[in-house]
């Protein structure tokens, strides 16, 4: 069954590039124009690092500037590079990540009968999708070599949009006396790549208040060979009660290489408040840290929140700099040993890529998957991996094509700047304690 997922995969994409050949270019031609985000001529020593083809950098509300690297890999697909953050009134570019991509995607059938890896063992970053301008509005769609392209005579893909996008507001206050607002967009990075039936939209949001959203939305078509759940699994799609499409799991795994202020030496706190409720009173909660000096397998709670810190740099407050992990909503499959753990932090290994059915040998007794590789080594250079799960039981909105359907998180900025980059000049002596 892999085999033949596999097949119908690769003859679905020549099928696609075929077409693309013939019709890519002037359907991209035929285009409206497009700004492109700003694409410096040369870039500052601390932020991108890389040729103007594979920069991207844009200005957004409130001055603040985002600028990157990107490349392709023939697995992962898109990978973001030397992910730096500038607010406004900061001298200098605060880098992020070293590295930002997709470490697996693991799909599992209900039924027992198949299961797939689709970054190391479904084709994903084969089946880089072309764009059409009306999918980057405003933007610009950048060329993408694959590597080991399936089709050798067609390796180059109009397939990475760089654009931006509203999202609404991004603070609003009234003081009783004048209101404050701000309408917000963010810079966004997106590919799509098809396995299969499925089409994953590949997403990286960029806000002008330092918050980074990573998610995957799946889209596509049901897989016309899997309505053959007759054990009761699946769900019935069509007239009547005849045709039932086989339930499965999408468990997306992140994998993110911290540089924070240009050093990988972060550290990683671990934050949980517990509430007591005494009779007659009013409930108390405390909120203790833990540090995480050793690798570790956590598991999101109600009340828990994990961060990295900088060991590189402060706010103009004196603060460490530091990113707060913000799980999406979550459906955790307990069916492999690596898909129990929402986030696990290991240390860096440049051999451990992919969370699950891991390519590279890293050596007698190394495992395959994430899970394994928490064996207690001390945290000098932490990699954090973030486990978002979708359990999809079909319905018959899923035809066709099928809505998006997304999982994800967000990075949010904790003390990165003294206070929000976005406040307007009228307010920016409101810093700490105020008094009328």
């Amino acid at each position: 069954m892999p085999e033949r997922r596999l097949r119908r995969a690769r003859a679905r994409l020549a099928a696609v590039l075929g077409a693309s050949a013939l019709v890519g270019s002037a359907a991209v031609a035929a285009g409206p124009a497009q700004a492109a985000p700003r694409v410096p001529a040369k870039a500052p020593a601390a932020a991108a690092q890389c040729s103007a083809p594979y920069t991207i950098q844009e200005t957004l509300d409130g001055g603040t500037t985002w600028r990157m690297c990107w490349h392709y890999e023939s697995k992962a697909g898109l990978v973001l590079d030397n992910v730096s953050y500038q607010p406004k009134g900061e001298a200098r570019p605060i880098k992020v990540l070293t590295s930002g991509k997709l470490g697996q995607i693991h799909v599992p059938y209900d039924d027992g009968k198949n299961e797939y890896d689709d970054l190391t063992g479904q084709g994903f970053a084969q089946g880089l999708q072309q764009l059409s301008p009306a999918e980057c509005p405003g933007g610009t769609i950048k060329t993408v070599r694959v590597p080991d392209a399936w089709d050798p005579d067609h390796p180059d893909v109009k397939g990475l949009c760089a654009t931006t996008r509203a999202r609404g507001h991004a603070y609003r206050m009234n003081d009783g006396e004048k209101l404050y607002q701000a309408q917000g967009k963010d810079l966004l990075v997106y590919t799509v790549n098809q396995v299969g039936w499925y089409e994953y939209i590949t997403e990286w949001r960029f806000s002008g208040d330092g918050t980074m959203s990573m998610q995957v939305g799946a889209t596509g078509t049901l897989s016309p060979m899997d309505y053959d759940a007759g054990d009761g699994r699946g769900w019935p799609i069509g007239k009547g009660a005849k045709d039932y499409a086989t339930s499965h799991a999408h468990n997306v795994f992140w994998r993110l290489n911290f540089g924070l202020d240009g050093s990988a030496k972060s550290k990683v706190e671990q934050y949980d408040s517990k509430t007591t409720a005494t009779a007659g009173r009013i409930p108390t909660t405390k909120t203790t840290r833990t540090k995480v000096g050793k690798e570790l397998a956590g598991d999101a709670a109600g009340a828990r929140w994990w961060r990295v810190v900088s060991t590189a740099g402060k706010n103009k407050d004196g603060h460490p700099r530091s990113y707060e992990i913000v799980p999406g909503h979550t459906t955790k499959y307990q069916g492999r040993s690596y898909t129990k753990h929402d986030v696990y932090f290991t240390q860096y290994n440049k051999c451990e890529q992919f969370a699950s059915n891991n390519l590279a040998n890293c050596g007698a007794g190394a495992g395959k998957s994430v899970d394994k590789w928490v064996n207690g080594q001390t945290l000098t250079h932490p990699v954090v991996w973030v486990n978002i799960g979708f359990h999809h039981i079909a319905r018959d909105e899923d035809q066709e094509p099928m809505p998006v359907h997304w999982q994800g998180f967000q990075l949010a900025p904790r003390d990165v700047t003294a206070m929000s980059p976005l406040t307007p000049p009228a307010l920016s002596r409101h810093n700490g304690h105020t008094e009328d």
